[in-house]
């Protein structure tokens, strides 16, 4: 379904991979390593070499904007551009899936933590339907609980859409746990095979 070949962003070896859909590919390494800019390259934020592909669809044939609406970006900073949560929302969201009841859509944006905005733009991602998850850090300000709560709303999502995703994360035991199969490793330049396991 996705298919990413020869990215080629400055200081690394060209990257290419393809995933199925359903799957997801984990990334990790050291900060500063190019993790986030493969996501924007992907995303098409950024201007790289290489080719990306959803099937057929490939990023010259169709503008940024329409990209963006298929292959979503959630940042490791959440933006926010309403004083309340409800105008962030253009389709229905699933809010009691990480934690909120009703009354959330009327609070104020800076009365919200950090781990409630994080889970607030991932249930706004995800009520866009993309058909890839590009997801940097999306458990960095979460506890142990909010996070298992991600992990499996997001391996859900994927089983139910034929979606993809692409986890960074620096917890390695994490990666074990939402991955399919693998994970890319950017200290060591290669793909690291672990056995396939569930959210639990």
């Amino acid at each position: 379904m996705l298919k990413v070949h020869d990215i080629k962003i400055p200081g690394l070896a060209p990257i290419s991979f393809e995933l199925a859909a359903g799957e997801c590919l984990g990334v990790s390494g050291d900060s500063g390593c190019g993790k986030t800019r493969l996501l924007r390259a992907i995303a098409d934020m950024d201007e790289v070499e290489g080719s990306v592909c959803i099937d057929e669809l490939c990023r010259p044939d169709v503008s940024g904007a329409e990209w963006r609406k298929q292959v979503a970006l959630l940042p490791a900073e959440s933006q926010w551009w309403f004083d309340t949560v409800a105008p962030h929302f253009a389709a229905t969201a699933n809010l009691a899936a990480l934690g909120f009841g009703d009354e959330v859509a009327h609070w104020q944006i800076s009365r919200c933590s950090s781990g409630e905005k994080q889970r607030l733009s991932i249930l706004r991602m995800l009520a866009n339907r993309p058909k890839v998850l590009l997801l940097d850090e999306p458990t960095a300000n979460l506890d142990v609980e909010n996070t298992r709560k991600v992990e499996m709303l997001v391996a859900e999502y994927l089983a139910e859409n034929n979606a993809v995703a692409i986890w960074v994360s620096h917890n390695r035991s994490q990666l074990e746990r939402v991955v399919s199969e693998r994970y890319f490793d950017f200290s060591k330049a290669a793909m690291v095979t672990v056995k396939q396991s569930t959210p639990s």
